[in-house]
């Protein structure tokens, strides 16, 4: 009785596994990812006596997607910035040597929020809170389990996910 069982399931399986249908409609191309820039922007001190930078994404974003925000840290010559992570601290030298400045950032499907935040009072460096510019990267959370991929490098990030960044979308254009 047991072979003939197992005869049995050995042939059903057979059969159901090598069945074929029509291959259904194509579906729907996903979303792309997307790369947004803030220009010139100046932190904000909020009720919460913290240095904010606050925007609302249009169009909203899935709730599996992800978003690596780049800070402009300085440039080679014009045509060559240099785009650093964040979140990242800085280690003050100079007049403000030992102290640390964060830029840190969250985000949700409709907006983000980049702070600064420092062991010493962020108004007296002006240079990091006001006239600062932001890429925002915007990746479909199918893609972002690529964890071969470093995320610090801007230029890499934009190759392997394919990005125009000659194309970046100004968020607050005047």
């Amino acid at each position: 009785m047991k072979r003939i069982f197992l005869l049995l399931a050995v042939v059903g399986l057979t059969t159901l596994s090598s069945c074929d249908g029509d291959q259904g409609p194509q579906g729907p191309a996903g979303p792309e990812s997307e790369v947004f820039e803030l220009q010139n922007v100046n932190f904000q001190l909020d009720q919460n006596n913290e240095y904010t930078i606050f925007q609302q994404l249009n169009p909203v974003i899935f709730n599996s997607d992800n978003i690596l925000i780049y800070r402009l840290s300085g440039t080679i010559n014009p045509q060559t910035p240099i785009w650093q992570l964040i979140p990242r601290t800085l280690f003050l030298t100079g007049a403000f040597a030992g102290e640390e400045l964060d830029y840190d950032f969250d985000f949700s499907a409709v907006d983000f929020t980049i702070y600064a935040g420092g062991t010493y009072d962020l108004s007296e460096t002006p240079q990091f809170i006001q006239n600062q510019t932001f890429r925002i990267v915007i990746i479909p959370g199918y893609f972002s389990k690529n964890t071969d991929l470093d995320l610090n490098d801007y230029n890499s990030v934009i190759k392997a996910f394919g990005i125009d960044d000659s194309k970046v979308t100004v968020l607050n254009k005047n």
